[in-house]
């Protein structure tokens, strides 16, 4: 298990990074679709695993209602500290466990590199929780370490295949999809071998 001094580290390295490109990816698909009446609330995204904020910040730039959720109270205060006085009434932070949260219906739901640090049986569960917030319209972006990365050695973690993560996007329509691995280090300095696995999918049906 990872303790709170990594993250701490982590979010201090990470923080003036700009936005992972699923993230980008998804706002530009809802951008290409007709805008809400300007009357409408602007539309919610739900970010799991915030981290420092690099992901909640260009939704809050793009206009969007934004609520962070991370297990780290570091985190929460280091998206908070990090957003605009004139953005932060469009941000609620939350701290909570990704393994039990409650998610609200939202337009979006974005996991960059959060989702893989559940065990098995609460990775799948909070999959479940995620499709059952995301109306037919929403979209969910994420990105995954695939079965052939480093990681995938840990009991702690999740690293599914790539077939088994497009079958769980049965009722889904995939708009971005990359699948790659390389050998790097982490944001940390720590040489590791990615297999990751991005995408944005739009749900198109029920269930």
């Amino acid at each position: 298990m990872i303790d709170s001094d990594y993250w701490a580290r982590y979010y201090e390295v990470t923080a003036e990074r700009p936005a992972w490109p699923t993230v980008r990816r998804a706002i530009e698909l809802f951008a290409a679709e007709s805008q809400p009446a300007p009357q409408a609330s602007p539309r919610l995204a739900v970010d799991l695993g915030c981290g420092a904020g690099r992901d909640t910040r260009e939704l809050l730039k793009a206009g969007w209602r934004v609520l962070a959720i991370d297990r780290e109270s570091a985190a929460i205060a280091a998206v908070e500290a990090a957003t605009a006085s004139h953005l932060r009434i469009a941000l609620e932070g939350r701290v909570a466990d990704l393994a039990v949260v409650d998610m609200p219906s939202c337009d979006l739901v974005n996991a960059s590199l959060s989702l893989p640090f559940l065990p098995r049986d609460a990775f799948w569960d909070a999959w479940g929780r995620i499709r059952a917030a995301l109306p037919v319209g929403g979209r969910f972006a994420a990105m995954l370490f695939g079965d052939r990365d480093g990681s995938a050695v840990d009991p702690s973690m999740t690293c599914p295949s790539s077939a088994e993560i497009r079958a769980r996007l049965a009722s889904f329509e995939l708009e971005h999809w990359d699948d790659r691995e390389e050998d790097t280090h982490t944001a940390l300095g720590e040489p590791h071998h990615f297999h990751l696995v991005e995408f944005v999918a739009l749900r198109v049906a029920p269930g």
